[in-house]
């Protein structure tokens, strides 16, 4: 599986473009998956239901199966994090799986960028951030710089990069 990452600082069109490249990719006919990192206490399920009261009781995975699609908890109960690494060989294989977030693990990435964020580029200093979409320019950079909305070039860009 080939792999690719959008980072950048929060409210600087990451979901966004990950929801424009999931888009793209598929319709030039490659299988896509996706993994987002999340830095708070995040919850799929809710509570009352069933699969939530099986969790709560102590069960350690809870599978939960429909006719459209199944959905795999697993709770980690104090043991650390799984890296990457290790949620990437839970995955079915697929031509190419996009990554948000994990800005400090050594795949290639693209980073956001909005003006208004005010917030630096990590581009430039890590050298796992090969271009930069951003809604303004930066010709300080010594890499590709894309229109945060150009989801074609970008997707051709990733294309290249990974040799798909």
């Amino acid at each position: 599986m080939k792999i690719f990452g959008v980072t950048g600082w929060k409210n600087t069109g990451k979901t966004g473009l990950m929801e424009r490249l999931v888009s793209e990719f598929t319709a030039r006919g490659l299988s896509v998956s996706t993994v987002k990192h999340a830095h708070h206490d995040t919850d799929i399920d809710q509570p009352g239901r069933d699969s939530h009261r099986h969790r709560e009781a102590g069960a350690r995975e809870v599978m939960l199966a429909s006719p459209h699609r199944w959905a795999l908890m697993h709770e980690l109960r104090a043991a650390p994090e799984p890296t990457l690494a290790e949620l990437l060989e839970r995955l079915s294989p697929v031509d190419l799986v996009l990554i948000e977030g994990y800005k400090r693990d050594s795949h290639p990435k693209i980073e956001t960028h909005r003006a208004a964020s005010a917030r630096p580029l990590r581009a430039g200093a890590d050298p796992t951030i090969r271009a930069v979409a951003s809604d303004s320019a930066h010709p300080e950079l010594d890499l590709a710089v894309f229109g945060l909305d150009d989801t074609g070039a970008i997707a051709d860009f990733i294309a290249g990069e990974l040799g798909l």
